[in-house]
């Protein structure tokens, strides 16, 4: 039996110095909580109810670890013994509802829930989310505050040490807190905290998968997955190819590519696509282009703005080599992808 608790984390997390929460890592994010693991929480802990970020110390763990084996949850039992031993702060977090999250600490749950492959992109409420993280500084001593970031560096500096920061931004890389199974990765640092990368799915070292955005099954991606993207199963971004997102101007459209689709080298959309398309290598639609449909004949039907088409199957992108105009056609090769590429 569950319960309509949305979600739970027990994690690790870092503060800064005024005691903000920087991020917060969740080994085993559960969600649709059973009622018995919600009652260990209830009974063992300081939680109430509601959305509401707890930090545990050791007795806490004590009495939930046997909480959770008397539930029968065994792995998340042995996680929160095995967190005793942590000298970092240790976070509880419970997500009543899937509402806009109102602390890092809920941020930083939803997104690895989404690249933890528990929800799909779209599928939680993420509103808000930017005005709650701190600017971060993610180094190879962890997380620091960009604040704090000069006075560390020179404090290492005089113990002879050297502090390499790696990327400067809200957000981390999806490796340091989750790695799904069944992907390749060529560059870790292209991918953020929040992708959703579906088994079979490599991610070559040009390419790139923003949070809340990824791909849904197995895919080659050589381009860039921008925020609020999501690709269906088969299809393959050639290289320098890019996707508009709802941050790089497609305001609140949402951006999605059926199967089996085929974006070309150095192509990009700002229109839907539905299964087994085409877009041209070269070829930028925006929802604004004007485009001639063509018959089985090549003569042209009618023109319209690429919007109208947009999430239509079975279509054919390319632009006229002699006048320069953007045409559709129906594509009945059904595009024969390399089968070798999503061997993985």
């Amino acid at each position: 039996m569950t319960t309509n608790i949305f979600s739970f984390g027990l994690g690790i997390g870092t503060q800064n110095k005024e005691g903000e929460w920087l991020e917060v890592f969740y080994p085993n994010p559960a969600i649709n909580l059973e009622a018995e693991t919600f009652s260990a929480l209830t009974e063992n802990t300081n939680y109430t109810n509601g959305n509401e970020t707890l930090i545990l110390d050791e007795s806490d763990l004590n009495r939930l670890h046997m909480g959770l084996l008397k539930a029968g949850n065994i792995e998340q039992a042995e996680l929160a013994s095995k967190l005793k031993s942590s000298t970092q702060p240790i976070v509880l977090c419970v997500l009543a509802e899937d509402s806009a999250p109102t602390s890092p600490a809920d941020v930083y749950l939803k997104l690895q829930l989404i690249s933890h492959r528990l929800v799909k992109p779209h599928e939680t409420d993420l509103t808000g989310m930017f005005g709650l993280l701190v600017n971060t500084a993610w180094t190879n001593e962890g997380p620091i505050d960009v604040r704090e970031l000069a006075d560390r560096q020179l404090n290492a500096r005089m113990e002879g040490k050297t502090i390499e920061v790696f990327s400067v931004d809200k957000f981390p890389k999806m490796v340091n807190f989750v790695v799904p199974t069944g992907v390749r990765i060529g560059d870790a640092a292209r991918i953020r905290l929040g992708a959703h990368l579906g088994e079979g799915t490599t991610v070559m070292h040009e390419g790139f998968v923003n949070f809340n955005a990824g791909t849904l099954g197995a895919s080659m991606v050589e381009g860039r997955i921008s925020a609020g993207v999501v690709v269906g199963h088969g299809s393959d971004l050639g290289g320098g190819c890019s996707t508009m997102g709802t941050l790089s101007g497609g305001g609140d459209i949402v951006i999605a590519v059926g199967d089996e689709c085929l974006i070309g080298a150095n192509a990009g959309i700002g229109i839907g696509l539905g299964d087994r398309c085409i877009v041209e290598s070269g070829l930028y639609i925006t929802a604004g282009s004007k485009v001639a449909v063509l018959d089985e004949n090549n003569d042209v039907v009618t023109t319209v703005k690429a919007r109208e088409l947009s999430g239509q199957s079975d279509l054919l992108f390319r632009r006229n080599s002699a006048t320069g105009a953007i045409e559709c056609k129906t594509n009945k090769s059904a595009i024969a992808l390399n089968s070798a590429l999503h061997a993985n």
